[in-house]
């Protein structure tokens, strides 16, 4: 693979600009900055580490002619999903199969991760101990032990990290947005305790059986353009099925968590915030499903709730199985008040008595956040927790029981069968 640095980037330039001395170059216009140029020291640099759906889609920045590039590097164990990522990076981007040479450069600031989710906490691990921040796709990790070990090698190593969720910085989709509803809880003007409600019948797809596994999969023999192995990585060794790869792995225990986990950052993580729970975990959790849950292949479920220790809850519904809700019912709502859909509220005009109370916090993007170093909006912190909140549901759903959960030792309560879901061994030679 060729590791040549191509262009001059944002960690280069700094480097050279102060041995350049007297000497005599001509310059591309665009290394100069100024009026409709941004030179390479304020670009911030990428590699994007899994170029399948989302990282193709929203990952890999094409590198237009006369500006400097963004995307340097690109790597992915199917050729085929390698090629349209180069395709779509145009030039001064190199291709890689193997994560660990693309952590070897030095002309890099930032490490993309749109790898299935049993990769995340070992590449972004990796990541920040080489001296990268990371932008990664949901779910923050496959379990909640490497969510903890992931959070504490971020804050050791002093990166930053944020998690690509929707709606934590604007609309939460069709009650208002994350910041007015924020306001609205500490406000207390709904009072205590408070429930939120994440179903279809609040416009909220879980695509559940979408993201249902296969129990009749036939072994198949594993295309030329796949490294299966690679793919595979820590997960155990299953039988090559192209259902088990590629946006259908969501389906299997191995690698992701069905809907539930493929959704459940994107839902709950603006719940986490608006609520004030960015820093905590719940205590009980207890979910409705088909008995006995299959032990590879994700399945179908009917209903969630999490319980906090003071009363908030919030109640996760399929739409899929078993019973639902009848319709008309708040998405928030506490003993003063409810929240509907458009702004719409009981007592009316909620939003509008919120004026003498003060604004949350600004959030601050990725970008930002790698500039200033101050924590990004949606870190490794508030990841963990909401994506915990997802794992703690399917845990729920595979033991078939209402659990009790300490929130700062992160274990269940007197039930080993679920504390050992809390883990997963990896394949050697890979460990956290």
């Amino acid at each position: 693979m060729s590791r040549k640095n191509q262009g001059i980037t944002r960690r280069a330039f700094l480097g050279k600009a102060a041995a350049a001395g007297a000497a005599f170059t001509i310059v591309p216009r665009h290394v100069l900055g100024g009026p409709g140029y941004t030179p390479p020291s304020e670009v911030i640099t990428r590699a994007v580490i899994g170029t399948g759906g989302m990282g193709l889609a929203a990952h890999v920045t094409t590198n237009l002619e006369g500006k400097p590039p963004v995307t340097l590097a690109v790597c992915d164990v199917d050729s085929n999903h390698l090629a349209e990522a180069m395709d779509k990076a145009c030039r001064s981007c190199d291709a890689y199969t193997d994560w660990r040479r693309v952590l070897e450069r030095k002309d890099i600031d930032t490490i993309h991760i749109a790898t299935p989710p049993h990769w995340h906490a070992l590449i972004g691990i990796a990541a920040v101990q080489a001296g990268f921040d990371v932008f990664a796709e949901k779910p923050f990790t496959r379990t909640i032990r490497e969510g903890r070990v992931y959070l504490e090698t971020v804050q050791r190593y002093g990166r930053i990290l944020q998690i690509n969720t929707h709606s934590r910085f604007g609309s939460c989709y069709r009650f208002g947005s994350s910041k007015l509803l924020k306001k609205l809880v500490t406000s207390r003007l709904l009072g205590k305790p408070l429930t939120v409600r994440v179903t279809p019948k609040q416009g909220l797809n879980w695509k559940v059986k979408e993201w249902s596994g296969r129990r009749d999969l036939v072994p198949e023999i594993v295309p030329d353009v796949l490294d299966y192995d690679m793919w595979l990585g820590p997960a155990p060794v299953k039988p090559y099925h192209p259902h088990r790869v590629h946006g259908s792995f969501r389906g299997y225990w191995d690698y992701d968590g069905g809907g539930l986990a493929d959704m459940g950052q994107h839902y709950l993580d603006p719940v986490q915030y608006f609520l004030g729970k960015d820093e905590e975990g719940p205590v009980e959790v207890s979910a409705d499903a088909p008995w006995p849950p299959h032990p590879d292949a994700v399945g179908l479920w009917g209903t969630v709730h999490i319980r906090y220790a003071d009363g908030d809850t919030i109640i996760l519904q399929s739409g899929e199985w078993g019973d639902t809700d009848p319709d008309g019912l708040p998405f928030l709502e506490g003993p003063k008040g409810k929240v509907y859909e458009s702004y719409r509220t009981d007592p009316p005009g909620l939003f509008d008595r919120l004026d003498r109370y003060p604004d949350p916090e600004p959030l601050i993007d990725f970008e930002t956040a790698v500039r200033t170093r101050r924590p990004a909006g949606g870190n490794e912190v508030s990841s963990h927790y909401s994506c915990s909140l997802l794992n703690l549901a399917n845990i729920a759903i595979r033991t078939g029981r209402t659990l009790s959960w300490d929130p700062l030792r992160e274990q269940f309560i007197g039930d080993e069968q679920a504390n050992q879901l809390l883990d997963q061994p990896m394949r050697a030679p890979w460990h956290l």
